[in-house]
């Protein structure tokens, strides 16, 4: 049991707020299976857990250095994932079982001998950058001068509530460049797309709002959206939902789509500050716990509970770094069974094809997908 107190007092510390069905779901799928006896979810901000924690100790719980998310008892803010491994003993802690470090080839060879089966994919902005997807917080990109003309007070502002309220245009004109269609798949997408395919790939979780994911052929199931989507839009006043679609042509002309019920701005299902999490990103809770290989692509890691996913696989699964630099884990420490593959994230793909064997197999689904793409544009 945990030292000091029978039924540890457990707070979710939110970095943005959760209706209490999600966080109970959340909370109820960890411990499930890990507890002697049940545990009871009673408000929305804490919960009491009455089941047994054989598995940790006040000790063990002091020295985890994630510092959002979950405290137990005033004892230290834990992270869900961390949670998770801490006090169930579920996500990492282990190494490959011997002392090797693995090297690319290595985990690779792991794919192709057909003993790898569920992949899961953490992916970032740097996956979308070859598209030409601009960012909209660099000075000097054609869009962060298009956006100035509104006086933003500050980039991140266009994804405030209280903002996208007195002033929707902002938001609407960054909409429009990103709205679907806009740009292509470039080849690190193909190759998700050939994970799934193949059969291999468990789930993507992305970052991303710029829809390429699905443009390259991904079905909406295997994906976890983390940050939102244009395919689907909700009224901000009476809460109707309508396709994505259905509003394109207002967001092309500049145009602030309304509802036709009530005439509230319609705005697309983008994840803003303040609002909840989608509720696919709560399948983490079991892909993660089943994934045989993490493939991390194309982001810093630093925005969570999307960062933390990382130390959610199984102590024994390898993690696969396609990055510029270091990050999250990778960057602190490092385990036998992590792999960096570091520089440009087409580069760090294209070797990993290469590795795998099926470059001529990729290139054949690109040629393919692009001229659909091509008939469909005309």
């Amino acid at each position: 049991m945990v030292m000091g107190f029978s039924s540890p007092r457990i707070e979710y510390i939110r970095t943005r707020p959760l209706n209490g069905n999600e966080l109970e779901v959340a909370f109820q799928s960890l411990c499930k299976e890990n507890c002697a006896s049940d545990c009871q979810f009673t408000e929305i901000n804490w919960m009491e857990v009455s089941g047994s924690l054989d598995k940790t100790s006040e000790s063990s719980l002091k020295k985890t250095t994630d510092l959002s998310g979950i405290r137990v008892q005033g004892v230290r803010f834990l992270s869900l994932s961390t949670f998770s491994r801490v006090v169930f003993g579920i996500g990492r802690g282990g190494n490959n079982g011997g002392n090797k470090k693995l090297s690319l080839r290595d985990v690779m060879e792991y794919i192709q001998k057909k003993e790898c089966h569920r992949i899961v994919v953490m992916a970032g902005a740097g996956l979308s950058t070859p598209s030409g997807i601009p960012d909209f917080r660099s000075p000097g990109s054609g869009l962060y001068n298009n956006l100035q003309q509104y006086n933003i007070p500050y980039p991140e502002a266009i994804f405030e509530l209280s903002y996208f309220f007195q002033n929707p245009k902002p938001f609407f004109r960054l909409a429009k460049e990103l709205y679907p269609g806009n740009y292509r798949p470039n080849y690190a997408h193909y190759f998700l797309r050939l994970l799934f395919d193949k059969g291999l790939l468990l789930r993507l979780y992305t970052q991303n709002i710029d829809g390429l994911e699905r443009v390259a052929g991904i079905p909406p199931d295997k994906l976890v959206e983390a940050h939102g989507t244009f395919a689907s839009a909700t009224c901000t006043v009476c809460r109707r939902s309508y396709a994505g679609e259905d509003f394109r042509g207002d967001v092309m002309t500049d145009k602030i789509p309304k509802c036709p019920v009530c005439t509230g701005v319609v705005k697309p299902d983008i994840i803003f500050f303040g609002e909840d999490l989608p509720h696919r990103f709560f399948l983490h809770l079991t892909d993660f716990p089943r994934a045989d290989l993490l493939f991390i692509i194309g982001t810093s890691l630093e925005v969570e509970p999307f960062a933390s996913l990382a130390g959610a696989v199984r102590g024994s699964v390898p993690r696969v770094l396609i990055n510029r630099d270091l990050v999250g884990p990778f960057a602190v420490q490092s385990q036998q069974n992590d792999v960096a593959e570091l520089g440009d994230v087409i580069s760090g793909v294209e070797k990993v094809v290469e590795l795998l064997g099926w470059k001529e197999e990729l290139q054949e689904l690109i040629k393919k997908e692009r001229e659909k793409l091509d008939t469909k544009k005309k």
